[in-house]
């Protein structure tokens, strides 16, 4: 019974803040270049979703104008 109790005693806040950090100093951050590269691809991706969106809708609004004037 005294293992239960062990495995079940709340921590203190400042016994949690220590197991936060010692769980942010095993991130690995990326290097400044790998940053600016995922940046880049990301924003030259949403740019050309973007624009495949305007043209299908472009060509929906067309279609849907030549269906209404039949």
């Amino acid at each position: 019974m005294a293992e239960s109790n062990a495995k079940t005693k709340k921590k203190t806040m400042s016994e949690r803040w220590e197991g936060v950090k010692d769980e942010f100093r095993k991130i690995v951050w990326a290097d400044a270049p790998t940053v600016g590269r995922q940046t880049a691809a990301t924003v030259i991706i949403s740019v050309i979703l973007a624009l495949l969106i305007v043209i299908f809708d472009m060509l929906i609004q067309y279609g849907y104008d030549k269906l209404i004037k039949l």
